[in-house]
């Protein structure tokens, strides 16, 4: 690709005239103008928005430079695709030395890393250089740290294809610009900014926790934590105002001179309550704000840990960049911040868990942010269509809420909706009257762009806006996370005209909107149990919540339009809890599974015609205890749409969720099943007259037909053709086996021992029609843990592999000899005179019956980590033969000579040395393969049309 002809003449202008351009009087403004706003124009981007766009939807953002301490203190550029961040571009002047100088390169790194974007520009036009930003930048990096592209102007024509191709509008949206950073490979041990931050505060938290515990002997262990939680929440809001020119830069920083710093962080604190008005900030009762804070203000704190936490906040001990770290960023590191919770032991001496809920779940998992967006978009999306803005518009009206919102993040995802919605709904409808009287809702700032005011933001949230949760933590952490939304954009100046024109504080107190109580579990509790065999930690466990009391208006007035959220999946629930629920809730059945308590409560907290959105496991969609909840469905709610998300939505946890959208009313002809790749649409009227309810959403209409063919009237199950068990258990402690026995695996031999001694099976010596053996032998006998019968092990049967080979294929071999195994292997032992084994062998291992298995069987079917256990194995449907049909003899017996085929082809391959010869065995093995797979086709009547989707589907 040839640089286009502005580009080359933007190379030569700067050649010819760069003694003048490297002169200190030739500026950063300059240079931007003349040449890095049009170079990137050549890469295809709007840097000057000629297409008018609003300021949500920029392809370019200009950040306005806000000088702190001497310092810029945002990105000069931030290129977007859909309002997403993709990199930040930092310009200077040319007499700037982009190779050496140290500061300006650490200086985009911290914006980058903080704002978790994997790459951004450096570049005086003269030189430009691209840095991973994935690592953390730290004071002492050489400039070329983490530096992994350099060029100068004289290589912008000769190496256009390359910069082209990686940073132009068009390879962002082609994924090009994804690749190259997946080529840039991360190094390992690299911290990100949430978890880095994550660290950081949970130091702190030890830190004051040790401190505040040590000096303050009378405090009670809640009472610690609130004190901790408060004390960090305040730090870090003072901080992020610092770098978004709304609090003097600094402020903290300088409390590290001299002494009682606690005193004098109060004073701060106290300022900071009179300006912002949030609950945050709140020591002194007034008018319809009782609940004060009269603790933290007594507290004996010393002065170590304190200017300990303030010095690395700052350049340059600290990375980051608070101006640009994200909203989601910020709840993510609380997210699991709030694992843990701060013991006192006997000698009042503080101590960091984990929360026992948090162990038993695996650890802390936080919802993306997209998954946040498609639930915000399906319900408080469809809830203002044809609706206006303002303090009279039908908006103003709805109440969303999360019984369960954890530190926030669909409550700032659905604030932030509404936000957007209200800033382009006026802008669309003659701005300048929308900026006009007492209480304007718009203004402009000094780029011109409309902006709502403060007091339209806090009007919005206070209106819109509701949450619970049952941990006190969460909920202040929450309030933390809306209240910085809601001064996201402004600074001193904008803040400073609207107070003075609005004569009132900032921010408003939440303690009205988000309230902290048990969503499960009213009041009507403690009438089962008498209220004094509670002692007081237990009323605090419990947190009984009174929905009607906590929100009265909104229940008065039929409940939320909106009911939104990722409800706990694992909550633990003591017996005395266990018998309310079985008395509460109409879906209970057998099991306690707490997301399907919160999915029932939304529908009872929830208005006519309102929604309810939450990302749960997909499993109630078929088990069989929650029929309840789906017969309470398809009774009272309209089931609009399913969503699939997979397995791997969670990191480090396997779950496999699902989206599901509810509306409160009996309207919905079709539910929209959203598959990965494709959607269709189920009958509504056919589901709520099924059987028992469930869905299974990988039958596809399409499929549905093929799926039937395969269990039909002629197909009966594997388990009728013989018996199907686990394999050995050869080691278990709970048999009694010693752990030197365990440890040393005392029955296994690297050769035959005695006579008690056979071979043994790996799950990897079986493939599809092959049967390799690793060399091990077992000594088998009562000793063993589970032995088996042992007549399992040895003469004609199949072994199917737990793993599942590649593209997802079931994996058996036959065989006649002995051989042990565990339960990475099952066998199937047949009955006699039933059917011949090879027959089943070839309709196992075919293409048909793996593109089966990955649609029913549910283990089989996972993403991740799946499996083929006995249990699935055994509903494995085969088709039967009628031996006194010809043809369908013809078919039995042509299926036993292939496979018979197969496996000796498999055997030759097994010793072939030559690559000629494996080649040529290759070949004739994929062959018969395919004979095999048209035989199954034939057997189960399947048409081209079908058999093309099956081998679609398989890839």
């Amino acid at each position: 690709m040839n640089a286009p002809a502005r580009v080359r003449q933007l190379v030569e202008t700067f050649s010819r005239n760069i003694e003048a351009y490297k002169r200190g009087a030739y500026n950063e403004t300059q240079v931007r103008r003349e040449f890095i706003d049009p170079f990137f124009e050549a890469l295809g981007w709007d840097v000057t928005n000629q297409n008018g766009y609003a300021e949500a939807y920029k392809d370019v953002i200009h950040e306005d430079a806000i000088k702190v301490g001497g310092v810029t203190k945002a990105p000069d550029y931030c290129f977007r695709i859909g309002g997403a961040r993709k990199f930040f571009l930092e310009a200077k002047k040319p007499s700037v030395n982009i190779a050496e100088d140290l500061h300006p390169a650490f200086q985009l790194r911290r914006y980058g890393w903080s704002a978790k974007l994997p790459l951004s520009i450096l570049t005086d036009f003269e030189e430009l250089a691209v840095y991973d930003c994935r690592i953390k930048p730290v004071k002492t990096d050489k400039v070329s740290h983490s530096r992994i592209l350099y060029l100068t102007y004289t290589d912008y024509v000769d190496r256009w294809e390359e910069i082209s191709g990686i940073f132009s509008r068009e390879a962002v949206l082609k994924g090009s610009f994804d690749k190259y950073i997946e080529s840039a490979k991360i190094k390992k041990g690299t911290t990100g900014v949430d978890a880095a931050f994550l660290q950081e505060i949970e130091r702190w938290r030890d830190m004051l926790a040790r401190n505040i515990a040590l000096r303050n002997p009378a405090l009670s262990q809640r009472q610690l934590n609130f004190a901790v939680q408060q004390t960090i929440d305040r730090v870090v809001f003072l901080r992020i105002c610092e770098d978004r020119g709304m609090e003097p830069y600094g402020a903290l920083m300088a409390l590290r001179n001299g002494e009682n710093v606690y005193r004098r962080l109060f004073i701060l604190f106290t300022k900071a309550d009179a300006k912002y008005n949030s609950g945050l900030f709140h020591f002194k009762k007034e008018p319809d704000r009782e609940n004060c804070d009269a603790l933290t203000p007594s507290l004996q704190v010393d002065d170590k840990p304190l200017k300990d936490i303030f010095k690395n906040l700052y350049y340059p001990e600290s990375p980051y960049e608070f101006s640009v770290l994200p909203a989601d960023i910020l709840g993510q590191v609380y997210e699991k911040f709030l694992g843990k919770v701060i013991r006192l032991t006997a000698g009042h001496q503080a101590k960091i868990e984990e929360k026992p809920e948090v162990r038993k779940a695996g650890g802390v998992y936080y919802t993306p942010a997209y998954i946040v967006d498609y639930i915000v978009k399906n319900t408080v999306g469809r809830l203002v269509e044809d609706k206006k803005p303002g303090p009279r518009g039908g908006v103003s009206q709805l109440r969303i809420l999360d019984p369960a919102c954890g530190s926030g993040s669909f409550l700032i995802g659905a604030y932030q909706f509404l936000l957007d919605w209200h800033r382009d709904a006026y802008a669309a409808d003659d701005p300048p009257k929308w900026a006009k009287g007492k209480t304007p809702r718009l203004y402009q700032s000094r780029k011109g762009e409309w902006r709502l005011t403060t007091d339209e933001r806090k009007r919005i949230l206070i209106n819109n806006i509701y949450g619970v949760d049952i941990d006190p933590q969460a909920v202040e952490v929450t309030k933390l996370s809306l209240l910085l939304k809601v001064l996201e954009g402004e600074d001193e100046e904008s803040m400073g005209k609207q107070m003075y024109l609005i004569q009132e504080r900032v921010l408003p107190d939440l303690s009205a909107n988000i309230k902290c109580g048990n969503s499960l579990i009213g009041p009507d509790f403690y009438t089962h149990h008498q209220t004094d065999l509670f002692d007081e930690a237990e009323m605090y466990r419990v947190n009984a919540f009174d929905w009607q009391a906590e929100f009265a208006e909104i229940m008065k007035g039929g409940g939320f339009d909106a009911v939104i959220g990722n409800p706990p999946y694992g909550a633990t629930f003591t017996n005395d809890e266990k018998t309310y629920i079985k008395s509460t809730f109409e879906t209970y059945r057998y099991r306690f599974d707490s997301y399907i308590y919160f999915i029932e409560k939304a529908i009872k907290l929830s208005k006519s015609d309102g929604f309810i959105s939450f990302i749960t496991p997909e499993l109630w969609l078929k088990l069989e205890n929650c029929n309840l909840l789906r017969s309470f469905i398809a009774s009272n709610l309209s089931l609009e749409k399913i969503r699939i998300c997979g397995e791997n939505i969670f990191s480090k946890a396997i779950i496999n969720t699902i989206i599901f959208v509810l509306k409160n009313t009996r309207q919905t002809k079709k539910i929209l099943i959203e598959l990965q790749e494709s959607s269709w649409e189920l009958s509504a009227l056919q589901w709520a007259s099924s059987s028992d309810l469930s869905i299974e959403y990988r039958i596809t209409p399409e499929r549905k037909g093929i799926i039937e063919k395969i269990y039909n009237k002629k197909s009966i199950t594997l388990n009728n053709y013989g018996t199907i068990i686990q394999g050995i258990t050869p080691y278990d402690k709970y048999q009694g086996q010693s752990e030197e026995i365990i440890k040393n695996k005392a029955y296994h031999f690297e050769s035959k021992k005695d006579d008690t001694c056979d071979k043994w099976l790996e799950g990897k010596d079986v493939g599809r029609y092959a049967l390799s053996w690793s060399g091990r032998w077992l000594s088998y006998g009562p000793w063993l843990a589970a032995p088996r019968e042992p007549n399992f092990f040895t003469g004609e049967r199949l072994l199917f592999r737990e793993v599942p080979g590649a593209g997802k294929r079931i994996q058996a071999v036959y065989t006649e000899e002995t051989y042990y195994h565990g339960h990475s292997i099952t066998p199937l032992k047949p009955d006699k005179n039933r059917i011949n084994c090879l027959f089943l062998l070839g309709i196992v291992n075919s293409n048909l019956l793996s593109w089966y298995g990955s649609i029913i069987l549910p283990n089989f079917g996972k993403q991740i980590f799946p499996k083929l256990n006995p249990k699935d194995i055994k509903k494995i449907p085969i088709r039967t033969i009628d031996f006194d049909d010809p043809a369908d003899k013809a078919r039995h017996d042509r299926m036993v000579g292939l496979v018979g085929q197969m496996l000796e082809l498999n055997k030759k391959l097994a010793t072939a040395v030559t690559p000629q010869e494996k080649s040529t065995i290759n070949r004739r093995i994929q062959a018969t393969d395919q004979q095999i797979d048209q035989l199954v086709y034939d057997l189960y009547d399947l048409t081209p049309e079908e058999i093309a989707l099956v081998e679609a589907d398989r890839g």
